[in-house]
């Protein structure tokens, strides 16, 4: 009997055994299942993808960020310079407005006040535009360039009369080559120019009659003539964006004290329309945008 109780446990006791020894290749072959797949993850580029992303996510802080990250996944199909060699004829027109696209969507992405995230869009949307096919070198020409330009402005619903000037000054020639410096200053000027020009609207609503939709002459070139004043003190700093700043600064009691001196004159007077007055306003800013070389 003794020896029947002994043989019972060593059947109970060694199927636990063998349990125990066969868990552990299973537990090693999940680990090693699971460290492969990281690899691969790795090895493929979706890991430094999805980080790339949700940087894009924090930069942006968009209302709905899973929106976003469709929108965004959507326009990285033709970053890849491998994708160029698709843009042969009949393709090719149709490939360029699509990388037009997505390099404006990329620009868009981040304010031009938040210098870094807006500094690594335009890189993206230069590399974006940049892309080339299998024999083709890589680079952007002015033609490209002064297209995105174009929309630029025509998405920023400035007139054409206003911003025709400003494109005249940094646009390249088709033919040349646009460095990257280049492709940031016009990018970050053009959308400076949007953001003054709004401002001058804002302040043109100020200043207009409601009645007739116009504005007094002396009234509106006395704004206009502060304006003034105020960029050519910030001339030593010649950067788009200091100029944005120096128009801010212009305030109530600046403003109220031109328009009463104008309003003092008592000379007769004729009415300036929004048009006008925006275009003057440009000019202002314009003068100071250094023509590209």
């Amino acid at each position: 009997m003794k020896m029947a109780a002994v043989e019972k446990r060593r059947q109970v006791v060694a199927p636990a055994a063998s349990f125990a020894d066969s868990s552990r290749p299973a537990v090693s072959r999940a680990a090693a299942t699971a460290e492969s797949e990281e690899d691969f993850l790795r090895q493929v580029g979706v890991t430094e993808m999805l980080r790339a992303a949700l940087l894009k996510v924090l930069e942006a802080r968009p209302e709905e960020p899973i929106a976003f990250l469709a929108h965004y996944f959507e326009n990285m199909g033709l970053r890849s310079p491998a994708n160029g060699g698709a843009g042969e004829p009949p393709g090719q027109l149709l490939l360029q407005q699509q990388r037009l696209g997505r390099a404006l969507w990329h620009l868009r992405l981040a304010h031009h006040s938040q210098r870094t995230a807006f500094n690594n869009n335009v890189s993206v949307a230069y590399e974006c535009l940049s892309a080339s096919g299998r024999k083709k070198k890589p680079g952007l020409d002015g033609r490209t360039y002064s297209e995105l330009l174009k929309r630029i402005c025509r998405d920023g619903e400035a007139p054409e009369e206003v911003v025709a000037p400003l494109l005249h000054k940094i646009q390249c020639r088709d033919h040349e080559a646009v460095p990257l410096d280049v492709f940031r200053a016009g990018m970050l000027t053009c959308f400076v120019l949007l953001e003054f020009v709004a401002r001058a609207g804002a302040l043109y609503q100020l200043l207009e009659d409601p009645a007739l939709a116009v504005a007094d002459r002396r009234v509106g070139q006395a704004v206009l003539d502060t304006l003034e004043g105020a960029l050519q003190a910030s001339d030593a700093a010649a950067v788009p964006a200091r100029f944005l700043e120096a128009g801010s600064r212009l305030g109530p009691d600046s403003l109220a004290l031109a328009m009463d001196r104008a309003l003092v004159a008592r000379r007769p007077s004729s009415p300036m329309t929004r048009e006008e007055f925006l275009e003057k306003a440009a000019a202002l800013f314009i003068a100071k945008v250094k023509p590209v070389a």
